[in-house]
């Protein structure tokens, strides 16, 4: 907020996130001396299967043991699977290497036993950021908060991105995207973590349209994303996502894609200073068209239902986002979500 030409800074309360971060091209190469700087004698080396072969380089460079069995929405049946080898193997660190299912899976291991994490990220997600698990069990997805969930080390290798196909960079980049843009009218938001959002906004949408040639911006973009993701309070969007990927099993970074510009326009009259700060860090007249024109050019999914959702859904899935609703700038009603849900299924424009 500015006033007379600079920022009005009133009381606020920022705690900054205690994770080490080691950046630049070539970064894997220092995750033996991380790990021993960790502590790590025995890690445990998490990756999903696409990631495998990566993990078990990885695992003979820290001569580690390993599990590739990292999958969306982290359901702690997976995570039961994870713990066994943890026990059989004396594992006394982990190694995450992957997209958010990879690194969801480390977080939730250290949650069940407060072992030293060192995370890898090879997307966009920024969960590698923040003390923060969404686990699905029976259906339903829930999250919290926990000083043991968050990483001790995070090495980021733009690298390891470069093989990243498109589609998936553009639909991981504008779910770190949406970390921002929430973080700018969340209810604890504060002058630190909003310059950081404009920021990572303003770095993925100059990465994103260059796709592989611009990866170390994009994953700069990310990273900040993820910090202001851990540093505030989410809202209406992520509650949202969370019904959808945990009840309904869409797939987690297509969903927040789709939802985004619907969402910002849900909130646009509520926190009007907040979502124009997001539309300008894109250099648009309208954050919620804007967002959603990026999300076309970038040719990532156009509405809920091209990515598996039923008409039949929309209704059950308003009532379950409304039950225990996150704080909000504009009130979260039934028939409000269910508007919003609407529109996203259909894949109309925000105007």
């Amino acid at each position: 907020m500015l006033r007379g030409g600079f920022i009005n800074v009133t009381t606020f309360v920022f705690a900054g996130m205690p994770a080490r971060v080691l950046f630049g091209p070539g970064r894997l190469a220092d995750a033996k001396t991380e790990a021993q700087r960790l502590g790590i004698r025995r890690a445990l080396v998490v990756t999903g299967k696409q990631q495998s072969a990566l993990g078990a380089r990885v695992a003979q460079m820290l001569d580690a043991a390993t599990f590739d069995g990292a999958v969306m929405h982290t359901p702690t049946r997976v995570t039961d699977e994870a713990m066994g080898v943890v026990r059989a193997e004396a594992i006394d660190g982990i190694v995450s290497i992957g997209g958010g299912s990879a690194i969801g899976l480390g977080k939730a291991l250290a949650l069940r036993t407060d072992l030293p994490q060192l995370c890898v990220p090879t997307t966009y997600s920024g969960s590698e950021m923040t003390p923060i698990l969404g686990e699905t069990a029976s259906g339903a997805k829930t999250t919290r908060r926990d000083p043991r969930i968050q990483p001790e080390t995070v090495l980021y290798d733009p690298e390891l991105t470069r093989t990243l196909p498109d589609a998936l960079a553009a639909t991981s980049g504008l779910n770190a995207l949406a970390h921002a843009a929430e973080a700018l009218y969340a209810v604890d938001a504060n002058p630190i973590t909003s310059l950081m959002a404009e920021e990572g906004i303003r770095a993925l949408a100059r990465a994103l349209p260059l796709r592989a040639a611009a990866r170390d911006e994009a994953l700069y973009g990310a990273w900040l994303c993820g910090v202001v993701l851990g540093a505030t309070q989410m809202s209406l969007h992520h509650k949202l996502c969370h019904v959808l990927g945990g009840t309904f099993g869409l797939p987690h970074a297509e969903t927040h894609a789709v939802l985004l510009p619907h969402v910002i326009a849900y909130n646009a009259a509520a926190a009007p200073d907040a979502i124009g700060r997001v539309a300008g860090a894109l250099s648009v007249p309208s954050a919620a068209a804007g967002i959603f024109d990026l999300a076309r050019a970038l040719g990532a999914p156009a509405s809920l239902e091209a990515i598996g959702l039923r008409r039949a859904e929309l209704d059950r899935a308003a009532e379950v986002a409304v039950a225990n609703p996150y704080a909000n700038p504009r009130m979260v009603t039934r028939d409000g979500v269910r508007s919003l849900l609407e529109d996203a299924f259909r894949g109309r424009r925000p105007e």
